[in-house]
C-alpha cells in the first residue's frame, strides 16, 4: 500500500513581509531561503511539512500555510 505524502501551499504576504528572515530560520526543511534583499523565497515547496513554524513565530502574519489535496508517494 502506497503513502499518501501531503502537500503544502505556503503563502508570503509581501505587503506585510519586513524581510527579518524569521520564517526562513525557523524552517525545518529549508523550503524558504532569502533573496539578495532579504525577502522569503520559497525554494523548494514541495519539501514542505506543514508543520507551521513559519506562520507561527512570523510577528508579521506575513506567511500562511494551506493543505493542497494529497498525492500518491511513489
Amino acid at each position: 500500500m502506497k503513502k499518501l505524502k501531503k502537500l503544502y501551499d505556503q503563502i508570503i504576504f509581501r505587503d506585510w513581509c519586513k524581510a527579518c528572515g524569521i520564517c526562513s530560520a525557523f524552517c525545518p526543511k529549508n523550503v524558504i531561503c532569502r533573496d539578495e534583499t532579504g525577502a522569503p523565497v520559497i525554494e523548494r515547496p514541495d519539501d514542505c511539512i506543514g508543520c507551521r513554524f513559519c506562520e507561527l513565530h512570523c510577528p508579521d502574519f506575513a506567511i500562511t500555510i494551506t493543505e493542497r489535496n494529497a498525492i500518491r508517494n511513489p
